[in-house]
């Protein structure tokens, strides 16, 4: 009689063998099926509901069905371990529509970034997380950065999500972007890459595609009874050996949950591979020495000397359940980091010397706050109703010094930003569906510039980057979308439609700098854009055809920005910037074989009309003007008059048996303006190759990662100029060289409580710099990490 008891007063624990993970939605029931549970987030299911001597099913979608005797499941303390399929053909998305979908019936190109892998790569920042996906490339031009390319699109042309919240902002520069660090990537749950402008939920600036970031969430237990839970985390990595440090803690009942997490990033300069070009080394820097600027040699040419710096992130999320089918969400976060040395500039010529003896990005602070409502309460009006109110304060800065040159500039910039977002759904019968919803975003932009004198002391106002009246930027718009899945499931047909406008009005208090014709910027543009899809999907095949438009108005940087974008050229405001916009195809083909091969090929073609690109310019009829003490050539952000762009990508995945899986993912893409002239964001072509083994607690991955090369005729314009970047090719013009890495990691699972991870990135310790980067590459980096479950 006391043994059933025993049985029963236990929950079952499901988790995930090879990281301890608990796993939700596991289908939990008898051999006669007459019985079932499910488990929570946590993991848990009630034991209860079986008999003593029934045998247990456990099922779930992407991972190994298994079955257990109750017999058995006492001997294991109710804790069951499970191993994830080698090849997942059930993947659940939320970036197409903001709700849960199979993405079988997204006609969009979507690719996954999972928990599971995170943890096993061990990315420094969510820009390694990118690029270790081998789906992205991802470009630096310091070790604090990494600007994703998407489609021949980075920067202010990809959108950049976190937890439901827009994070572009007006001052989102054309250039490569920093902010992706933003997001904590030890923090992140999961992320999703939408690639091209096709869907409706998302307004301007979602040209190439969308990255939307989802952070771990707060999770509830069942009982009235607080229970503590949580994570701590310790890496180093040897290139610029790295110290980092993490804490989760989860505080939560069957009402309340209370999320913290914590990381510490600190890295050293980076040292670069030991075999590979000269060019790339860093023979010689430039410092203060007795007061006086000189220039140093390198004891260790391969040691990149100033680009080291930290980081630290705090995310806070409560969530109160209201009720079983609606909840509150208050989450704050914080992002600091400290000085973060501009290595590309740093390693600017000027004849024969260094061109600056400073160069670095002042200590960028990012806080948001956000209140999140949702409710799964059926009405005639919806199915699942989200709102999120948000508030995002920004500051940044820039401060440069010329080498010789006593004043050092400093320019800081705050962007406060509010935002709405509301997303519906609604089933209209089994098959139909409706998702409809609006946006509403402001921008507040202050501007400030000085040179502070290092001798004297002496404080100066200097010309700001943006205006320094201040500038309101508004975008507000309404999507909505239909989806119909046809009664024999074969087909799914999804179209929809987004109204947008945009408002921008900016102020130059002080015209004398640059003595322009104009005091103020106003622009007002609206936009409708669209998209349909068809997808078929049946007897293991995909089959998808999505046509879509996108757009993006001009944010301040484009049009009031004054500032060197290459040696020798200043760009400068254009007041009569419009929006550029996409017209995009794609098409997919995708296969699998007995859920043992699965086989992707994506075409796309992208014309871009009214592009926004920099061109020579002219300033009161002037076509130079004297900038920082140098005459330079004067360029602005014009609209072109179209572009296109073009490429192809594929997958191929293989279940050798049941403990070993290959695949492979490439892409090709380019893009030409109406000039012939390539594209600045056109990546080369990438190609990312891996060998994975997994049985029981232990995973072990070899991969290859490949970059072909960009010849000198296939740099843009505004490349070709940035001769300190590039290696010389034979004729002694710069290009960007091929360059491939081996790879090799692993994880062991001690249990629940313990996992290791280890890996030795870039084995051969090459020495490259991928395209369009300021830094070179790490060299050899071995990589530990040690995470403790509670």
């Amino acid at each position: 009689m006391l043994l059933p008891l025993g049985l029963w007063a236990q929950n079952i624990i499901v988790f995930d063998q090879q990281t301890g993970s608990p796993i939700a939605d596991v289908v939990i029931y008898n051999q006669s099926k007459t019985v079932s549970t499910v488990t929570d987030k946590a993991g848990k299911a009630d034991s209860k509901l079986f008999n003593v001597t029934e045998v247990v099913v456990f099922q779930h979608f992407t991972y190994y069905t298994i079955a257990l005797s109750m017999h058995d499941l006492r001997k294991q303390h109710y804790k069951v371990g499970l191993n994830q399929k080698l090849i997942d053909l059930e993947e659940i998305v939320v970036s197409a529509n903001s709700w849960e979908i199979n993405k079988k019936e997204v006609p969009n190109k979507i690719e996954v970034i999972k928990r599971k892998d995170i943890l096993f790569e061990n990315p420094a920042t969510a820009a390694d997380m990118l690029d270790k996906s081998g789906m992205v490339f991802v470009q630096k031009s310091q070790l604090g950065g990494g600007s994703p390319m998407i489609r021949g699109f980075a920067a202010n042309k990809i959108l950049f999500v976190l937890d439901g919240v827009r994070m572009n902002n007006a001052i989102y520069r054309s250039g490569n972007l920093q902010n992706i660090l933003q997001a904590d990537v030890n923090s992140v749950k999961s992320t999703e890459i939408i690639f091209g402008s096709g869907t409706n939920i998302y307004g301007s600036d979602a040209l190439g595609g969308v990255m939307d970031v989802h952070l771990k969430v707060p999770i509830q237990h069942n009982s009235k009874t607080w229970k503590i839970s949580g994570q701590a985390m310790g890496r180093t990595a040897s290139a610029a050996f790295e110290k980092t440090g993490h804490l989760t803690l989860n505080i939560a009942n069957n009402k309340w949950a209370l999320l913290t997490m914590i990381t510490y990033s600190g890295f050293n300069d980076l040292r670069m591979g030991s075999n590979g070009n000269d060019f790339y080394l860093r023979p010689e820097y430039a410092t203060v020495v007795n007061g006086k600027d000189s220039v140093i040699d390198n004891s260790n040419p391969l040691i990149q000397k100033y680009s080291g710096y930290s980081q630290f992130n705090a995310t806070q999320k409560v969530r109160f359940n209201i009720d079983n089918l609606s909840s509150l969400n208050l989450n704050f976060y914080y992002s600091e980091t400290s000085e973060v040395p501009r290595y590309d500039r740093l390693i600017q010529k000027k004849g024969d010397g260094l061109k600056y003896v400073q160069w670095y990005y002042k200590p960028q602070k990012w806080i948001m706050t956000d209140l999140q409502y949702i409710n799964h309460k059926k009405t005639v009006l919806s199915d699942n109703y989200k709102a999120i109110v948000a508030y995002q304060h920004v500051t940044e800065g820039r401060n440069d010094r010329k080498f010789g040159n006593g004043w050092l500039r400093e320019r800081i910039e705050t962007v406060d930003a509010a935002s709405l977002n509301v997303n519906v759904d609604k089933a209209l019968d089994p098959h139909q569906f409706l998702y409809y919803g609006l946006e509403s975003v402001y921008n507040y932009v202050s501007s400030t510039g000085h040179k502070n004198n290092r001798i004297t002391g002496k404080k100066v106002p200097t010309a700001t980057r943006y205006p320094d009246g201040g500038t309101h930027y508004f975008l507000g718009g309404a999507y909505l979308t239909y989806k119909n899945n046809f009664a024999n499931n074969e087909f799914t047909f999804q179209a929809g439609i987004r109204a947008s406008y945009s408002y921008l009005q900016s102020a130059f208090n002080d015209t004398s700098w640059y003595h322009l014709p104009y005091s103020t910027i106003t622009l007002n543009n609206r936009a409708v854009t669209g998209n349909a899809g068809l997808i078929y999907h049946c007897n293991d095949w995909k089959i998808s055809l999505n046509l879509s438009s996108g757009y993006r108005t001009p944010n301040l940087d484009d049009v009031a920005k004054v500032f060197d974008s290459e040696p020798g050229n200043v760009v400068v405001p254009n007041s009569g910037l419009k929006p550029e916009y996409l017209y995009n195809t794609d098409f997919t083909v995708e296969k699998s074989f007995q859920n043992k091969i699965r086989v992707e090929a994506t075409v796309f073609y992208s014309y871009l009309h009214h592009a926004m690109v920099r061109r020579d310019f002219t300033l009161n009829g002037a076509d130079s003007m004297m900038y920082d003490g140098e005459m330079s050539k004067i360029q602005a952000v014009v609209n072109a008059g179209y572009a296109n762009i073009y490429g192809v990508s594929g997958v191929f995945s293989a279940q050798l048996n049941r403990f070993l899986a290959f695949n492979i993912n490439a892409n090709y893409i380019k893009g030409y303006d109406d000039e012939g002239l390539a594209l600045r964001h056109v990546s080369p072509f990438f190609a990312h190759t891996s060998l994975r083994f997994e049985y029981e607690k232990i995973r072990m991955e070899l991969t290859s990662v490949y970059n072909g090369e960009v010849s000198y005729a296939n740099l843009a314009p505004s490349e070709r100029d940035k001769t300190h970047l590039y290696a010389p090719d034979t004729k002694g013009n710069p290009y960007s060289p091929s360059w491939n890495t081996l790879n090799l990691k692993g994880s062991y699972a001690f249990n629940q409580t313990f996992l290791l991870t280890l890996g030795v990135e870039n084995i051969l310790d090459k020495r490259y710099r991928p395209y369009s980067s300021g830094i070179t590459a790490p060299g050899i980096n071995f990589i530990a990490a040690l995470r403790v479950t509670f």
